[in-house]
């Protein structure tokens, strides 16, 4: 499997934001990247709201 297209700056902050190495976030399928992305922004809403 490809690499994912995307930059090295968005990986960075993907890999900060769902607390993963850089290497998981380029090998992940972009489909199941943005599941936990949103799935992270839920938490820290829910978080927030506390």
């Amino acid at each position: 499997m490809r690499p994912n297209q995307i930059s090295l700056e968005t990986a960075k902050m993907m890999a900060e934001k769902l607390n993963m190495p850089i290497e998981h976030v380029m090998h992940t399928p972009p489909h199941i990247l943005m599941a936990k992305l949103q799935q992270a922004e839920a938490e820290k809403e829910n978080t927030d709201e506390s």
